[in-house]
């Protein structure tokens, strides 16, 4: 890299440290007020007087709660940068000031704790940071920043929420689509990979059907809750007994719910798992095992009819195109240094970001940004002691401030810049 161009970064992030104790309190200020999926009016609201303040057009109600801001500054590259806000119904446990104590009520109508507990609060304040940068320092770069707040990333609703309510035709075609994700790590380390990055996601509810009794008399039921609990341990034998070893699948039961109390056996139960695949012909095969074996064990009961499967949410697996990937792991590796930036393997974890590049036709990148105490992290590692890090989803979970706040800005702002310098 010439001494022009280390100039130009220097310059292009220069304001950033300025910026710090005002993003400081915007991710603390949403982080203790979290909101559940198409509930996040509060933060979209947030986000829309700060866009605008930067200078940019905005359109808000977008996919019902989604954010767009479009800054055009000369002709060049359209870049879109998706940030996602919503958050989970967890009771936070990690005891900081800013923790949150709200509750909401779901969409089942059941009022629930809520939790930024996947760092979509961290998300938020990156890209609200990188629009401000951007729009700091527009004699820098050419084009259009096309930054997308998003709702119901939880949900696996909100992107195609967005595109339903014409994302691609109220707003110029990207070139690029970025985004990236806090996980667990070094804070202040990057991790990606070309293609797969996300995996595939199937939830579902499954509704099992016996005949209730007194808990005196079991010969007069059909119990379905030993009929569940036959179905979550035959569950578990998919991945260890019908896949190769090659071959990666997560089946996991997140909810069994049956009966109110212990003298009554209930009429029915309640499963609610979650399936993660990183390949469409194993994706099949795992779900055709899972319909097998419910009706096979409600069968076995002798359940007076057969089960109910329903279908709760599914997200696509996410692929990073390898141009566009090479592309910003080398402005990475010229920025951060290449000790902090890393090839990882696909994560479990899903995601819906993948939707907007690949409806829209475009090449898009996702990466992770690390999030964890560095030196926590290491003693963890040397320990073999990473499982017990408080992961996304855990009610401890809670990336460290600094240098988390600002690894995503920079990460965020040199990645748009890798097109919008060519403007």
């Amino acid at each position: 890299m010439s001494a022009n161009q280390t100039s130009d970064k220097e310059d292009l992030l220069a304001g950033l440290t300025g910026l710090l104790p005002e993003l400081e309190k915007i991710y603390t200020d949403i982080h203790a007020h979290p909101e559940l999926s198409m509930q996040e009016v509060r933060t979209a609201g947030l986000v829309a007087k700060r866009l605008q303040q930067a200078g940019y057009e905005v359109s808000t109600g977008v996919g019902q709660t989604g954010v767009v801001g479009l800054l055009k500054n000369g002709e060049g590259p359209v870049v879109m940068l998706r940030a996602d806000m919503d958050a989970l119904p967890v009771k936070e446990a990690t005891g900081v000031p800013y923790a949150s104590k709200a509750s909401a009520t779901d969409a089942e109508g059941h009022t629930v704790p809520v939790m930024h507990a996947c760092g979509h609060d961290m998300h938020v304040t990156w890209l609200l940071g990188a629009t401000a940068v951007l729009a700091q320092t527009r004699a820098a770069w050419k084009g259009t920043v096309l930054a997308v707040f998003q709702p119901a990333e939880e949900t696996a609703a909100g992107a195609q929420a967005m595109i339903d309510d014409g994302l691609f035709k109220r707003f110029p075609k990207p070139e690029v689509v970025l985004g990236q994700h806090v996980m667990v790590g070094p804070a202040g380390a990057l991790g990606g990979r070309v293609g797969t990055i996300t995996s595939a996601a199937d939830s579902f509810q499954i509704r099992l059907f016996g005949r209730g009794a007194h808990g005196s008399m079991p010969q007069a039921s059909i119990d379905p809750v030993v009929m569940a609990a036959s179905v979550v341990l035959r569950l578990q034998t998919i991945v260890s007994r019908e896949l190769a070893p090659s071959e990666a699948a997560v089946v996991t039961v997140g909810a069994l719910q049956a009966g109110t109390k212990e003298n009554v056996i209930p009429e029915e139960a309640i499963i609610k798992l979650n399936v993660r695949t990183f390949d469409e012909g194993v994706r099949a095969r795992v779900l055709d095992a899972i319909t097998r074996i419910v009706n096979a064990e409600a069968a076995a009961s002798g359940a007076p009819k057969p089960p109910e499967i329903t279908p709760l949410d599914r997200y696509p697996m996410a692929s990073n195109d390898e141009e566009a990937t090479e592309r910003v792991a080398d402005v990475f590796r010229k920025h951060f240094t290449k000790e902090r930036v890393h090839e990882v393997g696909p994560a479990s974890a899903s995601e819906d970001f993948g939707s907007f590049g690949t409806q829209w036709g475009v090449p898009s990148v996702f990466w992770f940004v690390g999030g964890t105490d560095p030196e926590t992290y290491a003693k963890a590692k040397a320990a073999n002691r990473l499982n017990e890090i408080p992961s996304n989803h855990n009610p401890h979970f809670l990336p460290v401030m600094h240098p988390t706040l600002e690894t995503g800005v920079e990460a965020m702002v040199v990645a748009a810049h890798a097109w919008l310098a060519a403007g």
